[in-house]
């Protein structure tokens, strides 16, 4: 068991889509934090609430036990760690970074270098889930880093997760979340391309939907993201662009380790294609409409 105290000042850093409830769940289990993004509103919005604002990264990390970081890309996490003004001027000696965002195994080790020579611990902890499971605190978490400052950390992840898991050392979590990636994008393109030939063969889609859905091809993509395809409902639960940028590091990863993506691969030429449309901030649901192009068919449910 560790002597360290328990965290009760929690940092969060980041107020997206994702960050926003996660945050709440926070509040809700009674902790105190303290946010920053770079648009005010939205740490205003999360002060209403209860959150305390911080002008800047330092600001958070002087207040803080644990530091949460949720921003889009490798760069973004480290800008806002070793940055002006970033959670490295800040931090407190014996505390945690989490960064819960999806980026580079190989800049994660090296943050968390970073961070041990401060006496601090760093832990990649990215989420699987989507917005639902960040509104609902039932996020799967994936943590890489000491297993001390995961035990620590654990209640702060239970107010947020449902499944958490200590995958191994530092990177290990920013592994397993792209080996979840491959899972999520090839899932997507079976589910587009099922739809599409049922389209083009002239069946119901809905009774299609209906009973694949109960079959042995069922997924999370089909069931979810095919009833939004059926709807014509391309709003973002996780953009175009963000999935595109996971499935770059997934194949910056594969080619370091010399490991085949080839699904993988073909998904991101679609998504390539659809954010030189000027879909990227589309739901991730409207690759189907390329191969709803290519097939010269749409997609449509009854009751869309």
């Amino acid at each position: 068991m560790s002597s360290a105290p328990a965290i009760t000042h929690v940092g969060f850093i980041g107020l997206g889509i994702m960050g926003r409830p996660m945050t709440r769940n926070l509040l809700k289990a009674g902790f105190d934090v303290t946010v920053h993004s770079r648009t005010r509103s939205k740490v205003d919005e999360l002060a209403g609430e209860g959150a305390h604002a911080a002008d800047s990264p330092a600001a958070v990390a002087e207040r803080s036990d644990l530091v949460i970081t949720m921003v889009p890309d490798s760069s973004d996490v480290e800008l806002v760690a070793r940055g002006p003004k970033g959670v490295f001027e800040g931090l407190r000696t014996g505390a945690i970074v989490a960064d819960m965002s999806t980026i580079s195994p190989s800049v994660t080790r090296a943050l968390a270098d970073d961070a041990a020579s401060r006496g601090a611990s760093w832990l990649d902890a990215p989420v699987s889930g989507g917005d639902s499971g960040a509104i609902a605190g039932t996020l799967t978490i994936m943590v890489g880093g000491d297993a001390a400052a995961f035990e620590r950390a654990r209640p702060v992840f239970q107010a947020m997760g449902k499944r958490i898991t200590h995958i191994g050392p530092s990177g290990h979590g920013q592994t397993a979340k792209l080996c979840n990636q491959i899972l999520v994008a090839v899932n997507l393109l079976a589910t587009s391309e099922s739809l599409v030939l049922a389209a083009k063969a002239g069946l119901d889609l809905e009774r299609l939907h209906q009973a694949l859905s109960g079959g042995a091809g069922n997924s999370w993509s089909f069931e979810n993201l095919g009833r939004k395809m059926l709807a014509r409902d391309f709003a973002p639960a996780f953009m175009v662009r963000l999935q595109q940028k996971d499935l770059r590091l997934v194949g910056e990863a594969a080619r370091e380790l010399g490991a085949p993506v080839v699904g993988t691969s073909v998904v991101e030429q679609f998504l390539r294609a659809l954010e030189a449309s000027g879909r990227g901030d589309d739901g991730t649901q409207a690759l189907v409409t390329v191969l709803e192009s290519l097939a010269q068919t749409t997609v449509q449910g009854a009751r869309a």
